[in-house]
């Protein structure tokens, strides 16, 4: 029987102008494939009266650390699967099932983001301005060349201080407010730049799925927090 061989695991950095197109190409056709089937799996979901009711009541309290803490989770699985494992098949799945626990817990936002301004008019503005910085930050990272690695630990502790104020808001039922959401703006944009960066500096041509993951996860937490944003407005 001969042996299967395994495509060769190269850092993008070390790859030609042409593969690293490639490579982006597949990376960036990941995310949009991401963002399509998370929008579709939120249309199917909110048309469930009892789910939209069922997530709708875990947002009070300490029901809500609950939801975040299966969320982290399926986002760790998420991401350590993707990333330890060279099996295509496994990775997809672990992307799947990350799309499925982000339509799930956008429910609530999604459904409030309706009713109050009576249609999609407020989500279509959220998701321009989203795509809108979203597509900057990329530019900024691709033009510039520089390795934005740096910010890893500026972002691992405005996360833990993040953390640590959704927990006692949840708690002490105080709400964070308008700052507190351009202030995850701002953090989503630097895991943007971050995962970005990584596209060279960490991945492997044989890595964009999980590239894909981190991209993906960036941009639908900027996606919430501009969501939150035009909500704020009166």
């Amino acid at each position: 029987m001969e042996n299967i061989q395994q495509p060769q695991a190269i850092p993008v950095a070390a790859l030609s102008d042409e593969a690293k197109v490639a490579f982006y190409k597949k990376t960036y056709s990941h995310v949009a494939g991401g963002v399509l089937a998370f929008f579709f799996a939120e249309y199917f979901l909110l048309q469930s009266s009892a789910l939209v009711d069922f997530m709708l009541s875990m947002t009070q309290g300490w029901r809500w650390l609950i939801m975040l803490g299966a969320f982290m989770f399926m986002t760790n699985y998420a991401e350590s699967t993707a990333m330890k494992t060279t099996d295509k098949n496994k990775q997809y799945l672990a992307y799947g099932l990350y799309i499925i626990a982000e339509a799930i817990i956008f429910i609530p936002i999604i459904y409030i983001a309706i009713m109050y301004s009576g249609g999609m008019d407020l989500l279509n503005q959220a998701a321009i301005v989203t795509l809108s910085l979203f597509g900057g930050l990329t530019a900024v990272v691709f033009v510039t060349k520089k390795d934005f690695s740096f910010l890893k630990s500026a972002l691992t502790v405005g996360f833990f201080i993040a953390m640590g104020l959704i927990i006692a808001g949840a708690l002490f039922g105080f709400d964070m407010g308008l700052w507190f959401s351009v202030g995850m703006c701002v953090l989503a944009a630097g895991s943007i730049l971050y995962q970005t960066s990584n596209l060279v500096h960490k991945y492997t041509n044989e890595q964009y799925i999980p590239a894909a993951i981190g991209l993906f996860a960036s941009l639908m937490l900027l996606f919430w927090y501009v969501i939150q944003i035009f909500l704020s407005r009166d």
